[in-house]
């Protein structure tokens, strides 16, 4: 167990460290913009985030649902993430055209690709409402009463944000409900697909290298976003226009050097660094391993299949990368919360607060319950907590046929109504009709068949019994525990194992058809066995809500002088720290950049993680690297940095001191997968693809230099000696442009 005046000193200085923490734009200028200064900021707080002026916040963008972008030119050119855009880039491949195996580039406008349903999210401004959230809320409400207080003056508060201007609003908790703030954006809806290597690069490695350093994957895609003729957000039309942005990064050829200062403003998606130590044993001994158990036996499934035809590799490519990517981090986040002593660590810190909160009688009445509240509520919760990740991972998300089935709940609630609303009903079908073509789009029945089979067997005999539908026990009892047959029967029986009979019942859609169907039937035994136990969990839910909520006002009353930082929530964040190697174990050295001649050392025709392109090793060869080597005549590949990310942040840029454009961030590290719940400065990384190897692989590989032309790119600057001559001073390169 570490030291207890190293572990205050990690987690208790008054100080917070640079490269820990993820801030709010809007209070950089009061906590951080002096200690980002020291590291080697060259830009004012007002550059970083201003509603009055263009600023780096402006190009900025949440991709999708869950990623990060950023503009690069002024024409709304998007750079994030291959594994970001993965889903926009299978979408269109086909075994004619196969641009997840051979790359897709857009020469000219007219050849990039729509995307239905994706979109950019441009933050507007962000707005501190703390105070208007808390005169609605007392003491005496109970956390049902006070959620239902929140969510009513944050409408109102959203509603006036939002009123006559065609913005989105969103006013979000932080720190477990203690502040609040408001985020108002603009969405943009018609995104298309520009360019994108092949997987080979994108996703050199897959899950062999993931999570892992070092690392050669070339972990980017390029999109474009568009408006209305006006400037305004719009759907998808031929006469929309690529969009204006208010700021574009410029791009840096510098590259990194150890000890630079490196920044990343980006959405990261959730954290839980104020989870105690009740909630770390749950995760190491329960949620985490059956997650893991789970989603390995999906993933055999779909490699078996993908793997005897590529038309199926095709439609699986995203559902298997969703799956995996997850199945890996669960089993890093185990081994680091063990192999760290996270759980002692958090003892350490919950026995610190109870003997703060014990030297004071007033303390005592406001905090004495917490850490008692938060123990008894885990207590309960681990009752349930097999079932509710049987029914997630195994039920809602196993079988498709069953997530499918699911879907249309809303149109059975419709058709049961006493006076069902014909207009409803008329949207319902629109919407469900759409969703079973692309459904039935990336679909295979015979391994959905084998999916469905070896889900409801892992439910059967993993969930305590008296926790599981009894109609669904005596159905397996029927088939006498032939989950196969009993997997063979809903198929040959639902309507939802076939597109042209969901098709025919949604010209006539009958409440009774859909009750009798056994796929739907079965769906819902489930959904309502669960939510009967949910019901069981409402009480301890509570209960520790408000435990932890007051838990972590009471830390932060305990140590006035530290900045605290809240949680991820899905909001902007900056993180900042600098370009660093580590040593992951005894007499273990990894440097901080890796090179493409790490991807020929990797190279295995025979395994598909590692195949590489026949004119990435000419490139190779030949050095044929432009003006994107290395000063050794090497090319970078990908560096790491000691910023504090997490899910949500890929994509994300890595700036340099001047808001440029250095790489973009698409992973952690193996050794540091605990990070989500607490932060190791020792070990944490971050894991960036280099901007002179998208560069070199966009103008080299794939020969588009249109896209070259369009950006802003800033020539590398002179390196001179401490003392001497100005950093700025420019030096001629091969031109770029």
């Amino acid at each position: 167990m570490k030291k207890l005046v190293i572990l205050f000193f990690v987690l208790f200085s008054t100080l917070a460290r640079a490269d820990e923490g993820m801030w709010l734009p809007l209070l950089i200028d009061r906590l951080n913009h002096v200690d980002m200064q020291k590291e080697g900021l060259r830009l004012t707080a007002e550059e970083i985030y201003s509603i009055n002026h263009s600023s780096l916040k402006d190009a900025i963008i949440q991709f999708g649902n869950g990623c990060t972008g950023e503009i690069i030119s002024s024409q709304g050119l998007v750079l994030t993430n291959h594994h970001c855009g993965y889903g926009a880039i299978q979408s269109h491949s086909t075994i004619e055209h196969d641009y997840l195996a051979d790359g897709f580039w857009a020469m000219n406008l007219k050849e990039e690709l729509p995307n239905e349903g994706l979109t950019a999210r441009f933050l507007v401004r962000i707005e501190d409402v703390t105070q208007r959230v808390l005169a609605v809320l007392s003491d005496e409400m109970n956390e049902t009463v006070r959620n239902e207080k929140i969510s009513e003056i944050a409408k109102t508060i959203q509603d006036e944000a939002t009123k006559g201007n065609g913005y989105q609003a969103r006013v979000a908790s932080f720190f477990n409900g203690n502040e609040f703030y408001l985020f108002v954006y603009e969405v943009f809806r018609d995104v298309r697909l520009v360019g994108a290597p092949p997987s080979s690069i994108g996703k050199f490695g897959a899950d062999t290298d993931n999570w892992m350093w070092p690392r050669h994957t070339g972990d980017f895609a390029i999109f474009r976003v568009y408006t209305g003729p006006d400037g305004k957000p719009a759907d998808f039309s031929k006469d929309n226009v690529p969009m204006k942005p208010k700021h574009h990064l410029p791009v840096s050829l510098d590259g990194v050097q150890k000890g630079d200062f490196a920044m990343i403003m980006g959405y990261p998606g959730s954290t839980d660094r104020y989870l105690t130590s009740y909630g770390v044993n749950l995760a190491i001994e329960v949620s985490n391993p059956t997650i893991v158990k789970i989603r390995q036996k999906k993933l055999e499934i779909m490699r078996k299949d993908m793997d005897a035809n590529r038309e199926v590799a095709i439609k699986y490519a995203s559902k298997y990368a969703g799956i995996s990517n997850y199945w890996k981090y669960y089993i890093g986040q185990t081994r680091g919360l063990k192999r760290l002593k996270v759980y002692d660590d958090k003892k350490a810190i919950e026995a610190e607060f109870a003997a703060w909160v014990n030297t004071d009688a007033a303390r005592r009445s406001k905090y004495g319950s917490v850490l008692p509240d938060i123990e008894a509520a885990y207590n309960t919760m681990g009752d349930y907590t097999l079932q509710r990740w049987y029914y997630i991972e195994s039920i809602a998300r196993g079988g498709e046929i069953m997530s499918l089935a699911q879907s249309f709940t809303g149109l059975s609630n419709e058709l049961k109504a006493e006076k069902p609303d014909e207009a409803r009903i008329t949207r319902l079908k629109s919407n469900l009709a759409k969703s079973v073509e692309r459904h039935f789009k990336n679909y295979n029945q015979p391994t959905d068949l084998k999916l469905l089979s070896a889900m409801l067997q892992m439910y059967y005999e993993n969930v305590p019994v008296e926790q599981q539908p009894a109609s669904f026990r005596a159905i397996v009892a029927k088939n006498k525990g032939n989950f196969d047959k009993l997997a063979q029967s809903i198929f040959a029986k639902s309507m939802f194992a076939s597109q042209e009979k969901i098709n025919a019942f949604l010209n006539k859609p009958s409440a009774k058809v859909l009750a009798k169907d056994p796929a739907f039937s079965l769906i819902n035994s489930f959904m309502e066995k669960f939510r009967e136990n949910q019901k069981n969990l409402e009480q301890p839910s509570e209960n520790l809500a408000r435990a932890n909520r007051l838990f972590v006002a009471g830390l932060r009353e305990m140590q006035p002088d530290r900045k605290f930082y809240p949680d991820a929530n899905s909001t902007m964040r900056l993180t900042y720290g600098k370009v660093l190697d580590y040593y992951p174990a005894d007499a273990v050295h990894y440097n901080f950049i890796t090179t493409l001649k790490g991807v020929m050392e990797k190279e295995d025709p025979d395994n598909w993680e590692f195949v590489v392109p026949e004119k990435l090793k000419e490139l190779y060869h030949n050095k044929d690297f432009g003006p994107y080597a290395m000063e050794s005549g090497e090319m970078p590949v990908a560096f790491l940095s000691t910023t504090d990310i997490t899910g949500g942040n890929s994509g994300s840029p890595v700036l340099n001191g001047k808001g440029e454009l250095i790489g973009l961030a698409f992973d952690g590290n193996w050794e540091a997968m605990s990070g989500d719940i607490a932060f190791e400065p020792e070990l944490q990384r971050t894991i960036s693809v280099d901007i002179r190897y998208v560069l070199f692989i966009i103008d080299k590989y794939a020969g588009a230099k249109n896209l070259i032309e369009e950006m802003t790119i800033v020539p590398k600057r002179a390196k001179v000696k401490e003392g001497v001559a100005s950093e700025n001073a420019p030096v001629e390169v091969e031109s770029v442009n």
